[in-house]
């Protein structure tokens, strides 16, 4: 019989997330909060910059 009761109150505490229309940061839902991270995370990985030290050899000057 405890073992019944502390599932049944495990249960019901895994459901105390917050809902996707709850209210987030900035005004926004916790849905629309999670979406634009994962489009900045996709943004980020896609506007990486080049790799500059690739092409530079040790004691190449310009111009010679």
């Amino acid at each position: 019989m405890r073992s019944i009761v502390s599932i049944m109150i495990l249960a019901g505490l895994a459901a105390c997330g917050p809902a996707q229309n709850d209210p987030g940061p900035g005004g926004v839902t916790v849905g629309e909060a999670k979406a634009l991270d994962e489009a900045a995370k996709m943004l980020d990985e896609r506007n990486e910059p080049p790799d500059l030290t690739e092409n530079i050899t040790v004691g190449e000057v310009e111009g010679e």
